[in-house]
């Protein structure tokens, strides 16, 4: 493990995570996974997602294989190995004490958004789906392991990016870098290929954008899945890091 930071950064879909993956790669000192264990994860569910072949064909389908990239070597010069992960992505058939080797992160989002979002590109959603229910058990099951992880709730974040994110470099005794804070426009060779369908806001950004809050109208059965989500991420608001 040496002295890489391994920064793993769990999240449930239609949130910052991407955005944060390009903070994190544009710096000269560090490298980034995008979602490593998406094509496992498509492969043992059978769940129908945009580009599902594809990314099941030129993806890495055994997760231990995946766990060994994530922990094993990385390249001259790289002081940080930035992962990011979606928390549903952790399918029941994975030994999950290898995430206890990383320093994790839990970023949460109203579940109201998520799902709202969510279904901008889905014509259905479940709680499973948006992670809420994984990020709870990846909680308690770090905290029984002795490595409580942060908790980020995006919208904290995007109202003060730049204390965040140098609050989490100095917790790794990192230096800051303003490159953190704004990238080139396009897509990265890093991006999952997933990206066209999943990444457009992304694609056109050069930083953060603004935290505006949300107008969010659910009716039938979405509601009830952020309804049902709703006392989960209280819990994990509660725990929040507030820098």
């Amino acid at each position: 493990m040496s002295d890489v930071v391994r920064l793993a950064m769990w999240s449930g879909p239609r949130n910052i995570s991407t955005a944060l993956m390009r903070a994190w790669e544009n710096r000269p000192d560090s490298m980034v996974v995008d979602e490593p264990l998406y094509a496992h994860f498509l492969a043992v569910t059978g769940i129908d997602h945009p580009a599902r072949e594809e990314v099941i064909a030129h993806g890495e389908t055994n997760w231990q294989i995946v766990v060994d990239s994530l922990l094993g070597p990385v390249p001259d010069g790289v002081e940080v190995f930035y992962q990011k992960h979606m928390a549903h992505h952790l399918t029941d058939d994975i030994d999950r004490s290898w995430i206890a080797r990383l320093s994790n992160v839990l970023l949460i989002r109203d579940p109201g958004e998520v799902v709202a979002s969510y279904l901008r590109s889905r014509e259905t959603v479940t709680a499973a789906d948006i992670g809420l229910p994984q990020q709870i058990r990846l909680y308690d099951e770090l905290v029984a392991a002795g490595r409580t992880p942060r908790v980020i709730d995006a919208a904290d974040f995007l109202q003060q990016p730049e204390p965040y994110l140098r609050a989490l470099c100095a917790e790794h005794q990192l230096a800051f870098t303003p490159r953190m804070l704004h990238w080139p426009p396009g897509p990265r060779d890093s991006d999952g290929l997933w990206a066209p369908y999943w990444y457009d806001a992304v694609l056109r950004s050069t930083g953060f954008e603004p935290y505006r809050p949300r107008e969010i109208a659910l009716e039938g059965q979405p509601a009830q899945v952020a309804a049902s989500c709703h006392p989960m991420y209280e819990r994990l608001h509660a725990l929040r890091w507030v820098v």
